[in-house]
C-alpha cells in the first residue's frame, strides 16, 4: 500500500501563511545604531522626503542624500528637532568635508543617538512626575524625600491603609534607601532605582 500524502498542515509540514503580517527584519544599520527595524522605517520615510538622488558626486548612494539645509527639517519631522546650539555641531559631524550633501547612514546614525536621548529624557520626566506624586509640592529646606509621612498619604489616598502597616511602610524606606534610616527617607536617585528594578520604567 502506497504511504498516505501527508495531510497540510500536519506536524513537520511547513505551511505559510499568506495574511500572516510579516514583521520587519533589523537591518545591521539599524543594529549597530541601537534602533528597531520600525524606527529606521521612519526615519527611512523621512529621509526620502528630502532626498535628492542626482548628485553626480554621490551616484553611489542608493538612498539619495539629502541637502545640509533640509537637516534640520528632516529631524523636526521625525519629531526629533535639534536645538539651536547643538544643530551647528551635527552639521559638522553629517558634512565634515562642507559638500553641501549629507548621505543616509550619517544621518541616521544622528537621528537614532537623538532618539535614544529622547527616550532617556522621556523616562527621567516620568520618574521625577512621579517621585512628585509622592511628595506632593512641600519644597522644603532639605533635599526633597519620600518620607514614612509621604507613604501614609498615599496609603490613605488609595483607601489600603486597612491592607498597610506601618511597619511595611518602614521596611519599604528601608529597601529603597539601602539601610539607611527610616528618617532618612527616600531620594529621588534612590526611587529611580527602585522604579528601574521593579522594571516599572
Amino acid at each position: 500500500m502506497p504511504p498516505k500524502a501527508r495531510k497540510r498542515g500536519a506536524p513537520g509540514a511547513t505551511t505559510t501563511n499568506p495574511s500572516a503580517p510579516k514583521r520587519a527584519r533589523q537591518s545591521k544599520l539599524a543594529k549597530e545604531n541601537n534602533i528597531t527595524a520600525a524606527e529606521e522605517s521612519e526615519i527611512k520615510e523621512v529621509f526620502h522626503l528630502f532626498a535628492v538622488d542626482d548628485v553626480d558626486e554621490f551616484a553611489d548612494e542608493k538612498e539619495g542624500v539629502i541637502l545640509v539645509d533640509d537637516v534640520k527639517k528632516a529631524l523636526s519631522a521625525l519629531g526629533l528637532p535639534p536645538t539651536a546650539t547643538e544643530l551647528p555641531s551635527i552639521l559638522s559631524a553629517l558634512d565634515p568635508t562642507e559638500t553641501g550633501y549629507v548621505p543616509y547612514e550619517p544621518f541616521l546614525t544622528v537621528a537614532a543617538a537623538k532618539l535614544r536621548s529622547r527616550s532617556d529624557e522621556a523616562m527621567a520626566a516620568e520618574v521625577d512626575t512621579a517621585f512628585r506624586l509622592f511628595v506632593g509640592r512641600s519644597g522644603g529646606g532639605r533635599a526633597e524625600v519620600i518620607t514614612l509621612h509621604h507613604l501614609r498619604r498615599i496609603a490613605r489616598e488609595l483607601k489600603e491603609e486597612a491592607n498597610v502597616d506601618d511597619q511595611l511602610l518602614r521596611d519599604m524606606i528601608l529597601e529603597a534607601n539601602g539601610g539607611a534610616g527610616v528618617g532618612a527617607g527616600v531620594t529621588l536617585g534612590q526611587f529611580r532605582d527602585v522604579m528601574q528594578r521593579a522594571g516599572v520604567f
